[in-house]
């Protein structure tokens, strides 16, 4: 199975993919869709079009993105809000179903600790996907983002199955 990770940011958007095989989680590829633009429906164009490019050219059968962080300033939640549906778009206009996970549970399932900073996750995804190098901040997140869609792709597998076994005679 191959996931799509998707770190939504209006200036920034990082993506992450990655296969999982027999449990075990391998790199694709990962990296940022940048916006040079200064007009937010240029940018929200930009991050619908990078992210169908990486899905064509990367194939990804699942789609996972971070839900949006509301903190003090509600003008750049809305905003980020607005990247986030750009983003989600062109995963449904592909066709991808979707997970969606706060970052305190990408966190959680990555680093084992809600609150970790933004250093523990790139540690931590480069251990996992024994990467030679740390990924980019915004790359790193993606692909933590990823992970997490991997690690609950595997739990309800296992529910499943256990279900399953319980109902036959």
């Amino acid at each position: 199975m191959r996931v799509l990770g998707i770190d939504p940011g209006s200036r920034i958007t990082g993506f992450g993919v990655i296969d999982i095989d027999n449990g075990k989680l391998q790199y694709v590829t990962s990296g940022c869709i940048r916006m040079k633009d200064k007009d937010l429906p240029a940018r929200l164009k930009t991050i619908f079009e990078g992210v169908s490019e990486v899905i064509d050219s990367t194939s990804p059968e699942f789609m996972a993105v971070e839900e949006v962080f509301v903190s003090r300033n509600a003008r750049s939640a809305l905003v980020l809000g607005q990247a986030r549906g750009a983003a989600i778009s062109a995963g449904v206009n592909k066709g991808l179903p979707m997970g969606e996970y706060t970052a305190l549970q990408i966190k959680k399932s990555v680093v084992g600790y809600g609150q970790a900073d933004k250093a523990q996750v790139q540690h931590m995804v480069k251990s996992i996907l024994a990467l030679a190098g740390l990924p980019q901040e915004d790359a790193a997140d993606a692909l933590a983002c990823a992970i997490c869609h991997s690690h609950t792709l595997e739990h309800n597998f296992r529910m499943s199955k256990q279900q399953g076994l319980k109902t036959q005679p």
